[in-house]
């Protein structure tokens, strides 16, 4: 009696500091000091089953020992649910592999893989497994969750690395002599009202901003059109919002306000601009109004005035998108675009540690669209080619 005291006492001072496996081991060498009778009497202090008083015995007394970082022996504890079920990786395989989207045998076809889904899946074929294990599971075959990349771009064409290092050199000879050289786009046009904008912010909560369900145009309202001119030099921008019509007149007029304002005044002793533009759009390389447009700004400049078109398909690689638009979405995202003085303001207070700088101001000018260019007036443009893709290159020459 007074050995079962004093083993009550041991345990209750040592129960809580005590995991599986050092339990075991504990009642183990406590059984074998107390001799004769010690399994029984630890079984009866503790609540141990015999088997496992005895299976410490046995590991205290193995050479070399267990690790210390493990519990169990090596296959110890519960099997895994792939193991008593043979075949389940299997068969979740064959529900996921991509060849089997649109098969006809696949119960899954043209559906959304979810993991809950393909636990339903899976019970309807015997297999009890919940959604967390088949996540588990996938995992463990290199399955995870992916959204579509875009990678795709179309036509490939021969001379795309060739034009993307033309450009290269000719930005870097104008900065090394000091001359403006800009990257311009239209951004994407946005609906002026309460309309959902995609992205969060801040709000107290459980009080979002409410807006409306449909997206469709307020003819009141009508829609902005971000035109961008972004320094390449200076890390500056420029964006007029348009009001009517994206057209080569909207964005070469936005060109003129940014020279005017922001251009002339950083380069006073320019002589020439070059313009980065993509090869469609209102900016596009067979565009006529655009050349023409451009011809009348060289006119009033005084500027030779060099334009590269990044080749087609490659608008994404346009230096203002990652550098002006890009932050633009991010000031204002999960706000709606209530009025034009508000896209001007959000535009206007974008910022970023590196310096960006940004000047907006609203463009309410008619732009008719599908304005012609007779030949003659382009017989007035002194439009000089690039020995290199004089499609893509080109000067156009003030009078």
């Amino acid at each position: 009696m007074d050995n079962e005291r004093t083993l009550i006492g041991k345990y209750e001072a040592l129960r809580t500091a005590l995991n599986e496996r050092t339990r075991r081991l504990w009642a183990g060498t406590e059984a074998v000091a107390l001799g004769r009778g010690g399994i029984a009497a630890v079984k009866r202090v503790t609540g141990m089953s015999r088997n496992t008083i005895v299976r410490g015995i046995r590991e205290a007394a193995t050479t070399p020992p267990l690790d210390v970082a493990r519990i169990r022996t090596s296959g110890g504890g519960r099997k895994a649910k792939a193991v008593l079920e043979p075949g389940l990786k299997q068969a979740l395989e064959r529900l996921v592999e991509p060849v089997s989207r649109g098969d006809p045998e696949s119960p899954l076809r043209w559906t959304c893989k979810s993991a809950r889904r393909l636990a339903a899946e899976l019970a309807a074929e015997g297999y009890q497994v919940s959604h967390r294990l088949v996540a588990q599971l996938l995992h463990e075959l290199d399955y995870s969750l992916q959204s579509n990349r875009k990678t795709k771009e179309g036509s490939h064409h021969p001379d795309r690395n060739a034009q993307f290092e033309y450009i290269n050199r000719l930005v870097s000879r104008a900065m090394r002599a000091h001359q403006p050289a800009i990257s311009v786009d239209t951004k994407k046009k946005e609906l002026v009202g309460d309309f959902k904008n995609g992205g969060r912010e801040w709000c107290p909560a459980g009080k979002p901003e409410e807006v409306r369900v449909h997206d469709f145009l307020d003819k009141n309202l009508g829609k902005a059109i971000p035109y961008g001119v972004y320094d390449l030099a200076r890390n500056a921008g420029w964006v007029s919002v348009g009001m009517d019509h994206d057209t080569a007149a909207f964005a070469v007029n936005t060109i003129r306000r940014w020279w005017r304002t922001m251009g002339r005044p950083s380069y006073p002793r320019a002589k020439s601009l070059l313009i980065v533009a993509d090869s469609g759009g209102s900016n596009g390389a067979r565009v006529r109004l655009w050349k023409w447009e451009l011809h009348k700004l060289a006119c009033q400049t005084g500027l030779a005035i060099h334009v590269c078109h990044l080749p087609p398909g490659t608008s994404k690689w346009n230096k203002i998108e990652h550098r002006l638009f890009s932050f633009i979405s991010q000031n204002w995202r999960g706000r709606p675009l209530l009025t034009h003085a508000t896209i001007v303001n959000l535009i206007a207070n974008t910022q970023t540690s590196t310096g960006l700088k940004v000047r907006c101001e609203l463009d309410s000018k008619q732009y008719p669209s599908k304005v012609k260019v007779s030949n003659a007036q382009m017989t007035q443009v002194r439009l000089l080619p690039d020995a290199f893709h004089g499609d893509w290159n080109y000067t156009i020459q003030p009078e």
